[in-house]
């Protein structure tokens, strides 16, 4: 972790006043945290592949072309030294619905904000500062001129030393303190969807010579990694912005420099396609194929942008309720409503920071059950998908819960779907009524803790959560 010599340092400055866009609809400064963004300049190189792309990922890439930038980043950070763990969780923002969103943060905050670990947002990408990426959204620019109208971008090429710069700039403070008097220890790179794929291109090709961060986080990955050149275009392999970002099938080398832990929903298996991938565990990566989940879901749309870890488990399974709506508009069916992305999500980052610590390996995960053509699972009564990491959502169910059979517009399929369960199918999967499903939930809770998916501070809401679901 840090720079080595020959690699560029850019400049960091703090930024002046509040950001305009808040973490949540909750008071970080009420949860024991600071929030600072910053300015980061200097100059990033492109590459360019010097073998061939192919399918096992172990490219070798070389430098192409410098180009000045200007992006920014944001730090949040435990206001108690005593509290920061030493842990980094460095996001790579999200891009394809037009300003920069953080989806890893939203799943995963509350145990971040738990365990004292500090957070960075970068905004790697040109679409969230310029505008131009899958659809053409509110960017930076437009949505707050006078603020951002310094930054510049020169290209989604450059975008992955751009990260490796903003992750050097973390640890060595540059000219300005991203954390204060706090020392990282550990910088845990992530990224969720298109950040993924981007990632899924940064092991291959860079992070062997760039060596900036202690672990990696890829959630959400589609079947194959980003152009070096360009990042991710519309229409590149067809014209719904699904397809564009599947591709060839192409795995995570498996000489890796530091551990990965892939965490999958259903939605990215059949229909993004890293199914067909055939990524085996190895020494340092871990798979996990979640069932019941999708690509996005309600805890990431709804309940996630409340949720201080201390919310009322009515008032939660309230936020959970199934949704026709997104942020792109309706949808034809209930999207999943099934909060265990969240759980699951929170449980892959302390696996793998205690992973780089020097802990145990994260947890091998079975893998969902495909049909045989890769789109769609085996499954058991309900609609239930057999295989992959399984929690009390999908093994003592209130409704089906699935990452597929989503219609709508380009954005619509990666919400999957919610189907209740009827009161005659509750009464024949629970004959002895509520108190046997909460027993029976409360069982498989503690499963899926013993197995390494779920975490055992999280229990008690889980459990709370279920009894207002249920009794609901």
């Amino acid at each position: 972790m840090g720079a080595r010599p020959g690699m560029s340092m850019p400049l960091l400055r703090p930024l002046p006043g509040p950001g305009p866009v808040p973490a949540g609809d909750y008071d970080l400064g009420r949860l024991g945290y600071a929030e600072q963004e910053f300015w980061l300049e200097g100059v990033a190189e492109s590459y360019q592949l010097a073998t061939d792309r192919t399918a096992d990922g172990r490219w070798t890439a070389q430098v192409a072309a410098a180009a000045p930038f200007t992006t920014r980043l944001i730090v949040r950070r435990p206001l108690d030294a005593a509290r920061f763990s030493g842990t980094v969780v460095v996001e790579w923002l999200n891009v394809s619905a037009g300003p920069d969103a953080a989806p890893v943060w939203t799943f995963t905050h509350t145990h971040l904000l738990r365990r004292g670990h500090a957070w960075a947002g970068i905004s790697a990408q040109r679409g969230g500062i310029e505008g131009g990426g899958l659809v053409e959204g509110t960017h930076l620019k437009k949505l707050f001129p006078g603020r951002y109208a310094i930054l510049s971008h020169p290209g989604d090429a450059w975008s992955f030393d751009i990260f490796s710069q903003a992750g050097r700039a973390l640890v060595t403070g540059a000219d300005a303190a991203p954390f204060g008097n706090l020392r990282p220890a550990r910088l845990l790179a992530a990224g969720h969807s298109q950040p993924a794929a981007f990632l899924v291109t940064y092991l291959n090709a860079v992070d062997q010579q760039a060596a900036v961060f202690d672990g990696f986080l890829v959630h959400g990955r589609p079947a194959a990694g980003a152009s070096l050149d360009s990042g991710i275009e519309p229409g590149r392999s067809g014209d719904d912005g699904i397809s564009a970002i599947s591709g060839a099938s192409e795995r995570i080398r498996d000489d890796l420099r530091a551990p990965v832990l892939v965490l999958q929903s259903e939605t990215d298996v059949a229909l993004l396609g890293s199914g067909r991938v055939g990524q085996a565990d190895g020494k340092l990566l871990r798979l996990w194929e979640l069932a019941g989940a999708a690509h996005a879901d309600t805890y990431l749309l709804v309940a996630g942008r409340h949720d201080d870890g201390h919310l009322p488990a009515a008032q939660l399974a309230d936020l959970l309720k199934p949704t026709t709506q997104t942020v792109a508009g309706k949808t034809e069916a209930p999207i999943n409503s099934g909060p265990q992305q969240h759980y699951v999500a929170c449980a892959a980052i302390e696996r793998l920071d205690s992973w780089v610590a020097g802990g145990p390996p994260a947890p091998a995960a079975d893998r969902l059950s495909a049909t045989a053509d890769g789109l769609d699972f085996n499954r058991g009564y309900y609609g239930i998908a057999f295989g992959g990491i399984r929690t009390p959502w999908t093994d003592v169910p209130a409704a089906t819960l699935s990452g597929l059979g989503q219609s709508g517009d380009m954005f619509a399929p990666l919400f999957g779907v919610t189907d209740p369960l009827w009161p005659d199918e509750l009464s024949r999967l629970y004959p002895f009524g509520t108190a046997e499903c909460l027993e029976r939930f409360a069982s498989e809770t503690d499963a899926a803790i013993a197995n390494g998916f779920l975490l055992a501070e999280d229990r008690a809401e889980i459990l709370a959560l279920a009894e207002a679901v249920f009794r609901g």
